[in-house]
């Protein structure tokens, strides 16, 4: 029977992702953060009321901040899930939801750890705002899996991530931010999926939007 992992990697990797936590909610009590700008990008507005558009169905958010985007898909027809790691940023979210009055399911946890919240899925849709970029290397293809299970055949993923940090810049807050995402990587760990685009984001910072199909 294999024995539980408590050696120092282990050890590390709890470390990274409560560095992970720290570094969140310090963005949050210091203002603002830069993901949460308060307007919803247009690559999802393409997405959701551009040429070819899909129907409404099932949404799903991962880091969803203060329900920007959420409450947009709701207003759109759409029936949603949001999660955030952060409490008090679904707390902002669900204030929000009630004051436009739409329905969003409101959930703190872990995207990464979808089993242990009530979010079973199945989804037509996901959208990712700088979640999985910001996520430990250990816990992506938990991430993965997590949509893959709840996956409707033909399902979208709409993901804006940071690429890698150039070598020479200054160390980012948590170790693992500084891998950034890449369309190779996504490929890698989301079997069962075919990136179908990407698209250089307009940031100062190398970054990208990544649209992703599961397999029909």
């Amino acid at each position: 029977m294999d024995q539980p992992n408590t050696g120092p990697t282990s050890t590390l990797r709890d470390q990274e992702e409560e560095s992970v936590h720290r570094a969140l909610e310090g963005y949050y009590r210091a203002g603002k953060p830069p993901w949460d700008t308060g307007v919803t990008p247009p690559e999802l507005v393409a997405l959701v009321e551009g040429h070819g558009a899909p129907p409404p169905g099932r949404a799903l958010e991962l880091g969803c901040g203060t329900g920007t985007n959420a409450i947009y898909l709701a207003r759109h027809g759409w029936e949603v899930t949001a999660v955030d790691l952060i409490d008090s940023a679904v707390d902002q979210a669900r204030e929000k939801a009630e004051a436009a009055g739409v329905a969003v399911r409101l959930l703190h946890g872990d995207a990464t750890r979808l089993d242990e919240l009530d979010a079973p899925g199945p989804f037509d849709l996901f959208f990712d705002l700088s979640c999985y970029c910001g996520i430990p290397l250990h816990r992506r293809d938990a991430y993965a899996a997590g949509l893959t299970d709840r996956a409707t055949p033909g399902a979208r993923l709409l993901m804006f991530g940071y690429g890698p940090e150039p070598l020479g810049n200054p160390t980012p807050e948590v170790t693992s931010w500084a891998a950034g995402v890449t369309a190779d990587e996504l490929h890698a760990r989301f079997t069962g999926w075919e990136v179908i685009d990407v698209t250089p984001g307009t940031n100062s910072v190398p970054t990208f939007w990544f649209t992703l199909r599961r397999d029909a």
